[in-house]
C-alpha cells in the first residue's frame, strides 16, 4: 500500500514516534503483516490487525488481535480502529484495487470516497496518499513497515555469491531509467530489461504478471534479462514501498532472467536470507542499488 508527505518521525533511540501503546495494522496479502505485528510485539506495543477481506491470509495474521473487515467498510473499520485504542496505523501488504461497482461503501465509505475524490483513478500513490491524508484528518497517524521493519530492509550492494557483469549493469541503468520514468506518471515501481530491451514494465497487474510477460517476451540467443525494482520518484515510504521474498526471486529464475535489482534503502525483502539462499541457489544476482542517474549503481 505509498503516500505524498513525510515519511514519518523517529526518536533517537531509532523506534518510531507514536501516540499509544496500540498499533493498527491495515493489512493485504503476503507475510509482511504478521512481521510488522511482531516487531509491534518486541517493542512492547499491542499490534491490532484489520485483515481485508479476500486479501489477508489468515495464516499470517491468525495468530495476532485481528478482525476481517470489507476494504469499503470505512466506518466499520475506523470504529474497530477507535475501539481498540489504536491512532498509530501501518498499511502493509499488497491489496488487488475493485472494480468502482465492487466496493459497496458503507456510509462512512461513500463519504471518504466522496473526499478522495478524483484520486480513486488515479495512480496507485496518488489514491494512496489520498487516504492516508484522510486518515490524517481522522485523527490517525500513518508510519511506514520500514519503521518497524528494518531488518528486512534491502541494503546497498550484492547481496549473494553471485555479481552483475558489465552487460547486467547496462540493463540495470536502463532499467532504472525506465522505472524512474513510468514512477513519475504513478504507473508502476519495476520493468524487466534484456539486453537493453525493455521486456516489460509494471502497471497495476503487479510483478508477477509483468514477469510472466517478461518471459513471454525474452529473447532467445541473448543474457538473460534483468528485473529492477525501486521507489516512484516523490513517493514516501508510508505504504507501498517496493517488495521482494523468495517467490519472486523464484518466479525471476523461471523466466529465464539473470539477476535482480532494486532501490537499497527503500525497498522491503520479507524474508532476506531465503531470498539471497533462493538467488544463489538459481544462480542469479540480488543487488541493492542507488537512485538517481549517477554512475555508480552499487
Amino acid at each position: 500500500m505509498a503516500a505524498g508527505g513525510d515519511d514519518g518521525g523517529r526518536s533517537r533511540e531509532g523506534r518510531p514516534v507514536l501516540s499509544g501503546d496500540c498499533i493498527g495494522i491495515l493489512a493485504g496479502g503476503g507475510p509482511l503483516p504478521g512481521q510488522v505485528a511482531r516487531s509491534v510485539q518486541t517493542l512492547g506495543l499491542r499490534p491490532f490487525i484489520i485483515g481485508f477481506q479476500d486479501f489477508a491470509d489468515p495464516a499470517v495474521i491468525g495468530p495476532w488481535p485481528h478482525r476481517y473487515i470489507r476494504l469499503a467498510a470505512a466506518g466499520e473499520i475506523l470504529s474497530c480502529l477507535r475501539t481498540e485504542g489504536c491512532r498509530d496505523l501501518v498499511l502493509i501488504g499488497p491489496v488487488r484495487r475493485p472494480s468502482f461497482s465492487d466496493l459497496r461503501p458503507d456510509a462512512t465509505g461513500a463519504r471518504i470516497l466522496a473526499r478522495i475524490g478524483r484520486a480513486l483513478f488515479s495512480g496507485d500513490d496518488g489514491l494512496l496518499a489520498a487516504i492516508v491524508r484522510v486518515l490524517g484528518e481522522e485523527g490517525f497517524a500513518v508510519h511506514g513497515a520500514h519503521e518497524f521493519l528494518a531488518g528486512s530492509v534491502g541494503r546497498h550492494g550484492v547481496m549473494g555469491d553471485v555479481r552483475p557483469d558489465l552487460g547486467a549493469e547496462s540493463d540495470i541503468r536502463r532499467g532504472r531509467m525506465v522505472v524512474e520514468a513510468i514512477g513519475r506518471l504513478d504507473i508502476g515501481q519495476g520493468c524487466v530489461v534484456q539486453d537493453g530491451l525493455v521486456l516489460a514494465v509494471e502497471a497495476m497487474e503487479g510483478t508477477d504478471r509483468m514477469l510472466q510477460r517478461a518471459g513471454e517476451c525474452r529473447q532467445p540467443g541473448r543474457p538473460g534479462g534483468v528485473l529492477v525494482k525501486m521507489l516512484k520518484p516523490g513517493q514516501d515510504r508510508r505504504a507501498d514501498l517496493p517488495t521482494i521474498g523468495p517467490d519472486t526471486v523464484q518466479r525471476a529464475a523461471a523466466v529465464g532472467l539473470r539477476g535482480i535489482a532494486f532501490q537499497a534503502g527503500a525497498t522491503l525483502l520479507t524474508d532476506p536470507t531465503a531470498c539471497v539462499t533462493a538467488a544463489d541457489t538459481a544462480g542469479l544476482f540480488l543487488v541493492g542499488i542507488s537512485a538517481g542517474d549517477g554512475k555508480k549503481l552499487f
